[in-house]
């Protein structure tokens, strides 16, 4: 079936990753150090990664050739400042070099400027929770703009409300209150998002959003893990509330902001005791996660509503499966939600597959989100039919395309 509406001109068709999970070697952030801590709950080393690092020309050139026209990718904050106030010209240099080399290709860079890591020595002296977090990012921020004169699409912080969830998984632990594992991060397990490190993140996004406006002419704002919570009868006000701790503190700052990033994957219900867990089911995906591909129409609705209006940019939507004809089913559900969602007037600016690669997730390499599958041990791109299948979407402009 092909769709006669087209989607907004300019309409950013890509793919996301992050630093983390597809650089390989960042030995200065507090990840590597918690891989490398034999008491640390993480099972599985992050190592070379992907070798993006070194191979981003290569992943950037499939993304184009198969007719995608956005690229997000991060840059870290660790090599940036592996040391307090010593910054590295060099990486700046590479990360540079990245930012025009998508742009060669046609690709438009959308920077994320943290996600989920920082430097050793910021976790080591506190970090979110030292007295000068906010100060110390901001300095990182202003050096990262340099690089940024060109740049049109900023993400300050990926999902605060789950590091602000992982902020309270590491003090739980630390407590002995938590039994949980490595697969926490994944499963969607995560205890309630901190209050005092949302609201310091709150204080570093607004600080970072002023800077990129006073130093780039880019838009600015954070990307925000949707939750799609759903209430069961009887359990409406501890739902409002669960749904104010996870999402809507978050997508209110986005209030005024540029766009939010709107990252959607599954959803949950929530009882008299808070967020369900997923049921086993034969349709999860390998996190475990319900096969919901209207929760990104979910996303974007409400995403839209809490901010009263706000630009909205796909950042992260996909699915974790070796299947790839699941991930295009998957993935075509979810744009025909994004298309009704066009329809009905929301402002929505573009849609960034999450992932590019198959990359370390968190802890471990099982989850497989993929539009192209790398070889761990030579390092080799398979593109899998997903890619072309999402570049044919960019091709045509349409959120559905003759199959």
């Amino acid at each position: 079936m092909t769709t006669a509406l087209p989607l907004p001109e300019g309409f950013l068709w890509g793919a996301s990753t992050s630093p983390h999970q597809t650089e390989g070697g960042n030995v200065h952030s507090d990840w590597w150090f918690l891989e490398n801590d034999p008491n640390s709950f993480v099972s599985e080393r992050s190592g070379d990664a992907t070798d993006s690092y070194h191979r981003y020309p290569e992943d950037m050139r499939l993304l184009a050739e198969a007719g995608l026209t956005a690229y997000r990718f991060g840059i870290e904050w660790a090599r940036i400042e592996p040391a307090p106030g010593d910054f590295m010209q060099a990486e700046l240099d590479h990360y540079r070099r990245m930012i025009e080399t998508a742009q060669r290709l046609g690709l438009t860079p959308v920077v994320t400027l943290h996600h989920f890591t920082s430097p050793a020595w910021f976790a080591q002296q506190g970090g979110w929770l030292q007295p000068d977090a906010v100060d110390l990012f901001a300095r990182y921020v202003e050096r990262a703009t340099t690089i940024l004169h060109d740049v049109e699409w900023v993400c300050t912080i990926n999902e605060p409300n789950i590091i602000a969830a992982m902020a309270a998984l590491m003090r739980n632990m630390a407590g002995g209150q938590s039994s949980q594992t490595d697969t926490a991060v994944t499963s969607l397990s995560l205890p309630t998002p901190d209050s005092e490190i949302a609201e310091i993140l709150t204080r570093a996004h607004r600080r970072a959003v002023g800077i990129v406006h006073a130093n780039t002419p880019a838009k600015a704002g954070w990307t925000v893990a949707g939750q799609q919570l759903e209430p069961t009868p009887g359990n409406e006000e501890i739902f409002e509330r669960t749904r104010w701790e996870w999402e809507d503190r978050f997508l209110d700052v986005s209030r005024g902001d540029d766009f939010v990033g709107i990252q959607a994957y599954t959803s949950q219900t929530v009882d008299a005791d808070g967020i369900v867990a997923h049921p086993a089911h034969p349709d999860n995906t390998l996190s475990g996660w319900a096969y919901r591909p209207d929760a990104l129409e979910m996303a974007l609705r409400h995403a839209w509503d809490i901010t009263g209006g706000t630009p909205l940019l796909v950042t992260e939507n996909g699915i974790s499966t070796d299947d790839d004809a699941v991930r295009i089913r998957y993935t075509e559900a979810a744009l025909a939600g994004l298309e009704n969602a066009v329809s009905d007037g929301l402002d929505i600016r573009g849609y960034l597959h999450w992932s590019a690669l198959d990359n370390y997730e968190w802890g471990h390499w099982g989850p497989t989100f993929g539009l192209i599958a790398v070889d761990r041990t030579t390092f080799e791109r398979h593109p899998k039919p997903s890619l072309a299948w999402l570049g044919q979407h960019a091709r045509t402009g349409l959120a559905q395309v003759t199959s």
